[in-house]
């Protein structure tokens, strides 16, 4: 399995010299294509709001747990939200289905992202729809999703039988230390975490503001503590960590909503046994760094999106994709 020290530096400086402008990465490792690297657990990450830019001037001082997943694992942080939104239900939606939001064209449906306590992604179909949660446990696997945010239960309603847990804490450390603590005492195959403090204090403060990169800096040290359980416990050795974000956030604005690289830009980082470190558009040719760009699904070679999480999570795991998914349905992102 990979090394779970700290940093490697030459490693990290291949990651971050790269044109801030373009978002992309040199290569740190050489192209290959390998099936996923077997895993009994996973533990998606999504920190809402997290503009990458923070990462980058934070550095490896201000945000080190960041910084070890970039050095240590496949990572980019020039990922796409969902074409069609860069807010917080409708990108969700696609990280656990793996779905575009577009219900025109086979899409989740879900385009609001307020606390409707009515609605259920498949209402918002027009039909069921399948998640991660539903595929895990329909394997005979365990579940489950913590989040700092109310209307997460927008997903209880819709995979009651998918999702094994559910807890929400709008107090972001006392919830990354139940999840902490859940991981380590639970057998669950799939775990989901939600982090919010860059995009609480995002809309209160606006993106990159001093108070932004405080909770930046927060979030990092309360992940810090997740890795640190895992370091810590021979029985996470088997645990691969994926992390994305939902969107970024614009400097200056307290909202993200505007169809801007500061926003539809984001972080896709995955950490663990079996993965390769290294940039994940060069350990995938058939996916296509989109610098600046905001490509439609159209486009044959796909940028890496946060729609990928819930296939990638399941080939990790050995399982076939979500039914009816097209985000990485041929579970061909590669991370080793």
């Amino acid at each position: 399995m990979l090394s779970r020290l700290g940093a490697v530096a030459c490693a990290l400086s291949l990651t971050l010299v790269a044109p801030a402008c373009a978002g992309a990465q040199t290569p740190a490792a050489s192209v290959r294509h390998e099936p996923a690297p077997s895993a009994t657990r996973v533990l998606a990450i999504s920190v809402d709001g997290l503009n990458t830019d923070a990462i980058r001037r934070l550095g490896s001082a201000g945000a080190p747990t960041f910084h070890r997943l970039l050095s240590e694992g496949a990572s980019t942080l020039n990922a796409r939200t969902e074409f069609e939104q860069n807010v917080t239900l409708p990108n969700h939606t696609g990280m656990m289905t793996s779905r575009r939001v577009d219900r025109r064209h086979g899409g989740h449906g879900v385009t609001w992202d307020d606390d409707r306590r009515r609605m259920t992604v498949g209402r918002a179909a027009g039909h069921p729809v399948q998640s991660v949660f539903g595929v895990v446990h329909a394997a005979g696997d365990r579940t489950a999703l913590f989040s700092t945010k109310e209307k997460f239960g927008l997903y209880e309603r819709s995979w009651p039988r998918g999702i094994d847990r559910f807890f929400v804490n709008e107090d972001q450390t006392a919830l990354v230390r139940r999840a902490a603590a859940d991981l380590a005492s639970t057998d669950r195959a799939f775990t989901f975490l939600h982090v919010s403090l860059p995009d609480r204090f995002g809309h209160e403060y606006g993106g990159m503001s001093a108070q932004y990169l405080s909770a930046v800096r927060q979030t990092d040290r309360d992940l810090g503590e997740v890795l640190a359980t895992i370091d810590g416990d021979p029985s996470l050795d088997n645990v691969v960590v994926v992390l994305t974000a939902d969107h970024g956030f614009m400097p200056g604005r307290t909202t993200h909503t505007p169809k801007v690289l500061a926003n539809y830009r984001i972080p896709f980082l995955v950490w663990g046994p079996g993965v390769t470190a290294g940039d994940l558009y060069a350990l995938n040719p058939d996916y296509r760094d989109p610098g600046t760009g905001r490509p439609r699904y159209a486009a044959k070679r796909q940028p890496v999106r946060n729609g990928d999480l819930g296939n990638l999570s399941l080939d990790l795991l050995g399982m076939k994709a979500i039914p009816g998914s097209e985000l990485d349905a041929k579970q061909d992102l590669d991370v080793s």
